[in-house]
């Protein structure tokens, strides 16, 4: 049994999907979560008097695999050969259950997580059950993905996030690190950290691009590797980094003779620090600061090509996730905000009887339908193996602006209410400012 499934059971999509379900119905962690104090978190607990630590050490993984050896790669999906944007089976079945949990687990559970800055350790648990960090891996590896999975990453991510952005996040980082591991990883690479994340025990790891800089450029990272006789030396440091402390592999970005590129770097390795890093929103993500003074590295830990064009695409992958997570936000502040102006009464109406409230509301849907339309092209695209720059980019354009947009009209659509904590709209607006901001974290 692994991640809900019996280890002589195919991991199809659908067989995971539902085996998945009827795992998370007869956890505890339904009942639990949401209805009482969240347990409190003894080992480096983000919280708003904040810490400053070694890395943790992670488990020894052990090399394996032909170095040097390409890895397995998915194939990309067939095109159907018509502009068809609808989920396949295997797809839906998927979001009804990353559905089900986002409303039954992630939804009571996102208040006291946005407060502690923390996620509850159950949820994330209960996270795994659904096979959320399997999802971009190649069957061959043990994970679900029989062709490209970047729409069903997408999918994913949005219906996970109408629960909340900071849980997403958090549960999100692992599966990211695991799907760039199989998009780009060597055989060895594939071989000595794929197994920890298909076998259950998942490790805690966290994809680092952005930085503490001014006016930071992702493609231009000040991180700097220095290459020696045996490998390489990274100096620099990590912003935003979600659930830092408790990470057991990082992938940074830094930059080589110029070049933007990808390193793997296990949490044991000497010269890291993690800090406590609270934002503004995406707060139940654990965010910190990772710090690295002349960490060494072999040479084996550069993940992909040293051309820059791997860690372009990590970025324009990860710009998409985050279209997608805008997206899962803005259905749940336009949810949240139909039925409250149809109910909430002024001079002796509902305010919904008011042309303006009437077309602020009908605006953040039709944005959200424009929203959702660039995005699933974009990832119909790079689930084809088509290049989708242009589309990413519109996609990153549009979310950013108008999910920005939206959380500010569903503040302004509850009045005074939409100020208070009272009404989830406040969080969901702190988190949508986080989605033209932060870079890399999530990976489709």
């Amino acid at each position: 049994m692994a991640n809900g499934v019996p280890s002589g059971e195919s991991r199809d999509p659908i067989g995971f999907a539902v085996a998945g379900l009827r795992k998370l119905s007869q956890s505890p962690a339904l009942d639990r979560l949401g209805v009482r104090k969240q347990t409190e978190q003894v080992v480096f607990t983000v919280t708003r008097s904040g810490f400053k630590t070694i890395a943790a050490t992670s488990r020894a993984f052990k090399k394996k695999g032909k170095k040097g050896a390409p890895g397995v790669r998915v194939p990309n999906a067939i095109p159907k050969g018509v502009f068809d944007l609808t989920p396949s089976e295997d797809e839906q079945m998927l979001v009804d259950v990353v559905t089900d949990f986002a409303t039954e687990v992630v939804r009571p559970a996102a208040a006291e997580a946005d407060e502690a800055c923390a996620a509850p350790e159950e949820l994330l648990k209960s996270s795994l059950e659904i096979g959320l960090p399997i999802l971009g891996v190649p069957e061959a590896l043990g994970g679900i993905s029989e062709t490209r999975s970047a729409v069903a990453g997408t999918l994913v991510a949005e219906a996970l996030a109408k629960g909340d952005l900071g849980l997403t996040v958090a549960a999100l980082a692992p599966g990211s690190v695991a799907t760039a591991l199989g998009l780009w990883g060597t055989d060895e690479q594939q071989q000595t950290y794929l197994p920890a994340f298909t076998e259950g025990n998942v490790p805690a790891a966290a994809f680092a691009l952005n930085e503490d800089r001014v006016l930071f450029d992702v493609l231009s990272p000040a991180t700097t590797a220095t290459r020696t006789a045996d490998g390489f030396v990274l100096n620099g440091a990590k912003s935003l980094v979600a659930r830092g402390a408790e990470a057991e592999l990082f992938v940074v970005g830094a930059s080589l003779e110029g070049k933007p590129v990808l390193f793997l770097v296990e949490s044991s390795t000497p010269g890291l620090t993690i800090e406590s890093e609270p934002a503004m929103g995406v707060r139940a993500a654990s965010l910190t600061k990772l710090s690295l003074s002349e960490v060494k590295v072999p040479a084996e830990a550069v993940l992909g090509e040293t051309d820059g064009s791997t860690y372009r695409e990590a970025v324009r992958l990860s710009r998409l996730a985050w279209c997608a997570l805008s997206i899962g936000v803005g259905q749940a502040v336009l949810d949240y905000v139909t039925p409250y102006v149809k109910e909430r009464e002024a001079f002796g109406e509902p305010i919904a009887h008011r042309q303006s409230v009437a077309f602020m509301v009908a605006n953040i849907a039709i944005e959200l339908q424009a929203m959702r339309l660039v995005t699933y092209k974009a990832a119909s695209r790079v689930a084809q193996g088509i290049d989708a720059t242009r589309e990413i980019a519109l996609a990153r354009k549009l979310c950013a602006d108008k999910g920005m947009q939206i959380g500010l009209d569903g503040v302004q659509l509850l009045g005074g209410h939409g100020f208070v904590k009272e009404h989830p709209v406040e969080r969901w607006y702190r988190d949508l400012r986080a989605i033209g901001i932060m870079e890399g974290t999530v990976l489709v």
